[in-house]
């Protein structure tokens, strides 16, 4: 809190009421005023809790009341004893001089012309603090904003840096979408320029999650690929590693070439099913499935019903792998080239 400064009025300030002359109460009552009028209190000034409150600028009572044209705002003088703390002040002898129209009020509390909002530097903006003009909403930096916080022109959303922007935290101009770094983008997330999709970074990509540029699909790494999970240049197809491919190339499976694409892997039952491996490193016991062993081992089972068993990740996927039923098994034993001593030392897992 700041230091509370006393002097002797007389002090201009103003003071905001209720649309019924009522001001917020204070100390559990609320105070009836007229407008124009003359109101002493008695006993010692307390900022927040005895004395009449104002501000010395008009600006500031709305950090206390609704910035609403239904409340009251009049021109006070306070006679008596003032006190201040930051930006209130309160005083025994208040004068009501005269109320003061809205129109008026929004003159006083923008240092912009013709706004509807408040502490705005600008014009003819419509939300508070904007320091632009032609902005509807709130924070704006630049002219004709809609929306929260944008710094530049023309931007639709919150958030925005750059002009043209429709959506938020855009950086850059004519984006349309969320959190692009670039311009003209139609997506989000993108880091770069003309992409249309999500997540891409470079220039003119359409599709998602691309990185380079001219690439149409998903998932590529490089240049002028169509299709989707390509690494390096012009290719026309899919999962490919090199340039100029147009067919997927096959895959290699326990060291060996396969006849099996990464299309194909993806979409096995042999993969679906390993996917299922569990990550779990403990398991909870009943202390009727206990061993005496376990039972001396954690002696507080009793009050517990049993105990938190730490498992080896090794022997949770095996027991795992034990439980499949045959023909689950035999689905990942039909991988090609499958050799089960790789598969263990890959996974943990002994096939046999």
């Amino acid at each position: 809190m700041s230091e509370v400064t006393k002097i002797s009025g007389p002090v201009h300030g103003y003071k905001v009421f209720n649309p019924d002359w009522t001001c917020k109460p204070i100390g559990g009552s609320s105070k009836q005023y007229t407008c124009p009028g003359k109101f002493e209190e008695e006993g010692e000034l307390e900022i927040c809790e005895h004395g009449m409150h104002f501000c010395q600028t008009a600006a500031k009572c709305f950090n206390y009341y609704e910035f609403n044209s239904k409340n009251k705002v009049a021109e006070v003088i306070a006679y008596g004893e003032v006190r201040t703390d930051g930006d209130k002040s309160c005083t025994n002898k208040l004068e009501i001089v005269r109320e003061v129209p809205w129109d008026e009020v929004l003159r006083i509390v923008n240092i912009g012309k013709n706004c509807t909002g408040l502490r705005n530097t600008g014009n003819e903006n419509a939300g508070h603090r904007n320091a632009g003009s032609c902005n509807e909403g709130d924070w704006n930096t630049g002219d004709h904003n809609i929306g929260d916080s944008n710094t530049g022109n023309w931007n639709t959303g919150d958030y925005n840096t750059g002009r043209c922007n429709s959506g938020n935290k855009n950086t850059g101009p004519g984006n349309a979408g969320n959190d692009n770094a670039g311009g003209r983008n139609d997506g989000d997330g993108n880091t770069g320029n003309y992409n249309e999709g999500n997540f891409n970074t470079g220039d003119y990509n359409s599709g998602d999650s691309n990185t380079g540029t001219w690439n149409i699909g998903k998932h590529n790494s490089g240049n002028c690929n169509i299709g989707s999970w390509n690494t390096g240049d012009w290719n026309k197809s899919f999962f490919n590693t090199g340039c100029f491919n147009t067919e997927e190339t096959t895959i290699m499976l326990f060291n060996k070439p396969s006849n099996w694409t990464f299309r194909r892997w993806l979409e096995s039952n042999a993969r679906f099913l390993l996917t299922q491996m569990p990550k779990r490193t403990v398991e909870w016991v009943d202390k009727e499935d206990m061993t005496d062993e376990e039972k001396e081992l954690h002696p507080t089972y009793e009050i517990a019903g049993g105990y938190l068993k730490r498992l080896k990740n090794s022997d949770l996927i095996q027991s795992w792998w034990d439980n499949l039923s045959l023909m689950e098994k035999d689905a990942i034993k039909a991988i090609p080239n499958f050799d089960p001593d790789i598969f263990y030392e890959c996974t943990g897992i002994r096939a046999d």
